[in-house]
């Protein structure tokens, strides 16, 4: 964070001070809510949660050199006491973003947020110091957090936002005011708490009206493959920037294909200039994510040529995503266990596809949680999607939804051993380390709940049986 003293924090957060010596003293190091991460001069976040209360640690984060505790009560340790630790963390997020002078890049979207979020971020440090969203810290913890680790050598600052409900974009948006917001696209993810489509097309455009008017230098980009996001250059004042296929888009891609390992290839066009890319990263969907870091990174004036560069060299910086392991004995393990919904199971599997060409596929499946009363119908077209694309084993892990995905696989044609459904994680690598053979690609992938990263995991560690 920038250097700041406990006395400005407690008038910005609107605290009291308690068992502060000196308020001039200067918070230099990270603010921080786990203790593990207190650093010398750290400021540490006292939330109480639901299994720990962060007001028991304050003594030790003290001793391990904390300038002070942002606390709910009195600590016995120098502490800025305020009525809500929440509110507070967001007063000081704005007024360091405020303070700071970076550009900040916001992007929300049903499905690929940290993907692209990671892409933009390796594009853009190419050009200047960038700081942005470890993982998927995008709610209103995780991302002022992650503003307030800027310093004053940040250029740009790069923001996940996410959305549970209508306004929670809004209020993100309210703590860190983005200058470009990015939307990606409205899918299912969380259609079981918005209700529909268009409610999350609601929430997730309240970032393209959060913008500031084009002439003060907003941006929108904009996705032009997708109607409902496409809709959203009418509700913001800002510049409108489209990124897609689509001939129409002002960022797009031609030739599209994937290499013989599943990796997208494309020519990369920007309205100053074209470029080939071929990607590290593994499946066609990464395309759209892609191109979406490129409208970014040409907004902020990177050429054509540096952006396909910086995007053919960009990896995977999130874990248990499309996470690629080559055994020893031939057996590829695809982990993208971090977390499910319709539109990114499909992309898995087609990218599961591609790269198994030739040989054996298997692909573990579990819930996707959150989908209301579309969880039945969303399950079974997963499950026929598999057998459409000729993958060779369905592994359905998990209650009742694992079983929607093997009904979808068996009515579309998928007997016998082709498809099985166990009961948890341990039968599904029992099952895989007994029939696995070298050369064989097995996709893991569930929603975060379900814990099947331990199945990969497994896989990675364990190879073949032998018997």
């Amino acid at each position: 964070m920038i250097a700041l003293s406990l006395a400005e924090i407690a008038e910005v957060v609107g605290g009291q001070t308690h068992d502060i010596p000196d308020p001039s003293v200067h918070v230099t190091g990270p603010v921080v809510r786990d203790s593990r991460e207190v650093r010398e001069g750290s400021l540490f976040v006292a939330f109480v949660g639901e299994r720990a209360d962060g007001h028991d640690y304050a003594q030790e984060v003290v001793k391990a050199g904390a300038a002070a505790v942002l606390a709910s009560r009195p600590v016995g340790v120098p502490a800025i006491v305020v009525e809500d630790v929440q509110t507070a963390l967001g007063a000081l997020a704005r007024h360091v973003v405020r303070r700071l002078g970076a550009t900040l890049v916001a992007l929300t979207g049903s499905a690929g947020k940290t993907s692209t979020k990671d892409l933009i971020a390796q594009v853009l440090r190419r050009k200047a110091p960038t700081v942005f969203t470890p993982g998927s810290l995008n709610n209103e913890i995780g991302l002022p957090l992650t503003a307030l680790s800027a310093t004053e050598e940040t250029r740009f600052l790069v923001l996940e936002m996410g959305a549970r409900g209508i306004g929670h974009i809004r209020y993100l948006a309210e703590l860190t005011p983005p200058r470009i917001g990015l939307v990606l696209n409205v899918g299912t993810a969380h259609i079981g708490e918005f209700g529909g489509r268009e409610q999350i097309a609601q929430a997730k455009g309240e970032l393209v009206e959060a913008l500031p008017a084009a002439a003060d230098g907003g941006a929108a980009i904009l996705n032009a493959d997708d109607p409902l996001v496409r809709a959203m250059a009418s509700r913001t004042k800002a510049k409108v920037v489209l990124f897609g296929e689509s001939a129409e888009a002002d960022v797009r891609a031609e030739n599209v294909r994937l290499t013989d390992t599943g990796q997208p290839a494309f020519r990369l066009h920007t309205p100053s200039g074209a470029s080939d890319v071929t990607m590290r990263l593994y499946g066609e969907h990464h395309v759209s994510n892609a191109l979406a870091a490129a409208a970014v990174a040409h907004e902020l004036g990177m050429s054509a040529e540096e952006i396909a560069l910086a995007l053919s060299e960009a990896g995977s910086l999130s874990r248990w995503r499309m996470e690629v392991t080559e055994r020893p004995d031939g057996v590829t393990i695809v982990n993208d266990a971090y977390n499910a919904n319709p539109e990114s199971m499909r992309a898995a599997l087609r990218a599961l596809a591609a790269m198994g060409k030739g040989r054996r596929t298997w692909a573990v499946l579990g819930k996707m949680a959150e989908l209301g009363d579309e969880a039945l119908a969303e399950h079974d077209a997963v499950g026929r999607l598999a057998v459409r694309l000729n993958v060779s084993k369905l592994v359905a892990v998990g209650g009742i939804e694992a079983s929607w995905l093997q009904l979808g696989a068996y009515n579309e044609g998928s007997w016998g051993e082709e498809s099985v459904h166990v009961s948890d994680a341990q039968a599904a690598v029992d099952l895989l380390r007994s029939e696995l053979r070298p050369g064989d690609v097995v996709l893991v992938k569930a929603s975060r709940s379900v814990g099947l990263e331990s199945v990969a995991q497994a896989l990675v560690e364990g190879g073949v049986d032998a018997r």
